[in-house]
């Protein structure tokens, strides 16, 4: 008894550590795109397939923040390895930024961008793919 009252106790304290941590970080993000281009502070060729000559592409991000100055992470992923952590600065509460990535022709298939707050706390993510 006494063992699964004290489990319940671990899992509704577990429970609200996580909820806290999600509602305490005043991030979210209102447009992600994965784009070949970045024209006139918007993604350009927007898509979530793209060809291997592709090269290069950009994760657009449109943040809204309850603070003036933030700091948010672009976290580029292949078959969920990390290739690149990008850290980008939020300088409003309404703010575009964007990261960049080299892509090796070799670099085929399932590809993510994490979004994370400073804390590692992940806000949303874009899958894509490069065929």
């Amino acid at each position: 008894m006494k063992t699964k009252a004290f489990l319940m106790m671990f899992f509704l304290l577990a429970l609200s550590a996580v909820a806290f941590a999600q509602d305490t970080t005043g991030i979210s993000v209102e447009d992600i795109q994965i784009a070949t281009s970045i024209e006139n502070r918007e993604p350009a060729g927007a898509d979530v397939s793209f060809s291997a000559d592709v090269e290069k592409l950009y994760c657009f991000t449109k943040i809204k923040s309850e603070q003036e100055e933030e700091t948010i992470y672009h976290v580029w992923l292949y078959n969920d390895r990390v290739m690149a952590k990008i850290e980008l600065s939020v300088k409003g509460k309404s703010w575009r930024t964007w990261s960049a990535k080299n892509i090796l022709p070799a670099h085929t298939g399932k590809w993510r961008v994490d979004i994370e707050s400073p804390e590692g706390t992940l806000i949303t993510s874009k899958e894509f793919e490069i065929k």
